[in-house]
């Protein structure tokens, strides 16, 4: 299984546009979700966490300034992309106001908002990363996609080593497995979420007493430097 870029949030009432959106975006390696309305837009951006949210700002329900607004209020600084048929100033700059990190006024090239998508995340991910991350008694190279347990090389198959390096970029903090799912395989939608505690078993065996996963119930999983 391919490394994902992600998941994207997108969120557009009309179909065509959000298939299209949908598509190329997936081409591009992201993993995508959809909704129609502002309401369940705002839901699925703080169930899945998606890498960044392409917001039309004429959603029912709750309209797409509102959306953002909420998820700023809560402190969520996920990248945002407005989209809107207007080309109004007002517009433009209230989004920027509220925290957007870019706009899209229709219609646009799809080729225009993965470009777009992709400038976000780059100008969001700050200094580049060490790829080599140290929890407890692991290393692992993203950049090598290689993992070192007491100094020994330990193999892991390509979804195992996704999950473990998400969790490991991310010490600490605790993710459901809907979330999991989202970033790791880039899916929203999959409904067998126990997938994750099948991956999850198979890497505490070859890990062994150096797995750092926590398993925080009734929630999902986390990295740590204690034990399991």
């Amino acid at each position: 299984m391919p490394e994902h870029k992600g998941l994207v949030l997108i969120a557009e009432d009309e179909r065509h546009i959000a298939d299209l959106q949908r598509r190329y975006l997936s081409r591009e390696g992201f993993g995508v979700h959809v909704e129609a309305d502002g309401t369940a837009a705002l839901s699925a951006a703080r169930r899945l966490r998606p890498v960044a949210i392409v917001l039309d700002i004429a959603l029912p329900g709750m309209d797409g300034v509102t959306v953002c607004r909420r998820l700023r209020e809560d402190g969520d600084w996920t990248p945002v992309v407005f989209v809107t048929a207007r080309d109004e100033v007002a517009d433009r700059i209230l989004g920027l106001e509220l925290g957007a990190d870019d706009y899209l006024t229709k219609p646009f090239s799809p080729h225009e908002l993965v470009a777009r998508v992709k400038s976000v995340l780059r100008r969001t991910a700050g200094p580049g990363q060490d790829p080599v991350r140290r929890v407890g008694r692991l290393v692992l190279d993203t950049g090598r996609r290689t993992l070192h347990v007491d100094d020994a090389p330990l193999e892991l198959t390509t979804t195992e080593f996704n999950l473990l390096a998400f969790l490991m970029r991310n010490p600490g903090q605790v993710f459901s497995r809907d979330q999991l799912l989202a970033q790791v395989w880039g899916y929203a939608d999959y409904r067998d979420t126990r997938v994750i505690d099948v991956y999850v078993s198979q890497l505490r065996a070859k890990l062994g007493e150096a797995s750092p996963i926590r398993t925080v119930r009734g929630v999902g999983y986390a990295v740590t430097d204690g034990t399991r």
